[in-house]
């Protein structure tokens, strides 16, 4: 058994001997040409979820994000984004290189945005003046640990931004993870916005897949930016279905993520020179009185790999492929390296 302890992201899981049979097990078809019934069936699935007119299979969170905006938006655009969220961080500025858009950012608590906020941060557009169109909102929020953004102020948001005349779109690439923690249907959080992209790739551990969900007309425009951007696949019923075992098998595996992240955020409170923020979810961020890389360096000799995420402050994420067994060697290595 290995004693190494991958805390770098949920994305690093492995599939399952089950999942890798149910993507065998798939029916194919071509999925450019509408015919892939295993992709018709996860995308039937997600509809229902979430609560929404149509859905479309993407590659990834990223893609899921961006034709999202792009179908809802003209080059030229502002779109109000939160500080920290990660189509700002961790697309690549796709939002100015494929969208043509222009971003305000919007400060918030701990990843939840004020909704009386916006109104101060819209542009009316005119001569000079780039008009706001889009609100996007993120749930959990990676930057901020992991932290959920209740549906109540979901629905809150989403009305202060339609009285605005803006629409509403939600990085829900962990979404998973807060219905989960909060043990609410996906749909009590997406009911409200016009669009959410849910990722299959962390948490529930497939290999690859998000997918868009919005109103029947906006899913059609990005269906057209999928194919734009080389996201049209053929046979992706092979890892469509490996999205459904997710769904059906393992989202309710979650509880043990967020279990696990909490135990060894109460282990590390208290140790000398690091603090813990309790973690609502699967993501635990410690902060080090030392550099955040020579903690890296020095977890990594003892058989734990985590990033950093600031100078002083490291990101650990558990997901399924982290055991008790992971989680105890986590805890040993922090205690030992603090009284070190």
């Amino acid at each position: 058994m290995s004693t190494r302890v991958d805390l770098r992201s949920d994305t690093v899981t492995r599939p399952s001997p089950e999942m890798r049979e149910a993507m065998m097990s798939a029916k194919l078809g071509d999925d450019v040409l509408g015919d892939d019934p295993t992709v018709q069936e996860l995308e039937a699935r997600c509809i229902g979820l979430t609560g929404h007119e149509a859905a479309v299979f993407v590659p990834s969170g990223t893609m899921g994000n961006q034709i999202g905006i792009a179908s809802q938006t003209q080059p030229g655009d502002s779109i109000l984004v939160e500080d920290d969220a990660h189509i700002l961080y961790y697309e690549v500025g796709a939002l100015a290189v494929l969208n043509g858009l222009t971003v305000r950012s919007m400060p918030s608590t701990f990843g939840v945005v004020d909704p009386a906020s916006l109104a101060s941060r819209k542009l009316t557009a005119s001569l000079h003046t780039p008009g706001t169109t889009l609100v996007c909102l993120e749930n959990t929020h990676n930057r901020h640990g992991g932290t959920i953004t209740s549906p109540e102020i979901h629905a809150e948001t989403a009305q202060v931004a339609h009285d605005l005349g803006l629409k509403v779109h939600m990085d829900g690439a962990r979404l998973w993870n807060a219905a989960s923690a909060l043990g609410l249907p996906i749909h009590a959080f997406t009911q409200h916005v016009d669009s959410v992209s849910l990722c299959f790739s962390k948490g529930l551990g497939a290999p690859v897949g998000s997918v868009l969900c919005g109103g029947a007309e906006h899913i059609e425009r990005a269906r057209i930016w999928r194919k734009r951007l080389g996201g049209g696949m053929r046979q992706s019923g092979l890892l469509a279905a490996a999205c459904l075992y997710a769904v059906d098998h393992q989202f309710k595996d979650l509880q043990h993520d967020h279990r696990r992240a909490k135990i060894l955020s109460d282990a590390i409170n208290g140790l000398n020179g690091l603090t813990s923020p309790a973690p609502q979810t699967n993501i635990v961020m410690v902060d080090t009185d030392d550099s955040a890389e020579s903690w890296v360096a020095k977890l990594a000799d003892e058989g734990v790999d985590c990033f950093p995420f600031g100078p002083h402050r490291l990101r650990l994420v558990f997901h399924r492929d982290v055991s008790d067994t992971g989680l105890e060697i986590a805890i040993r290595a922090f205690r030992k390296l603090a009284s070190s």
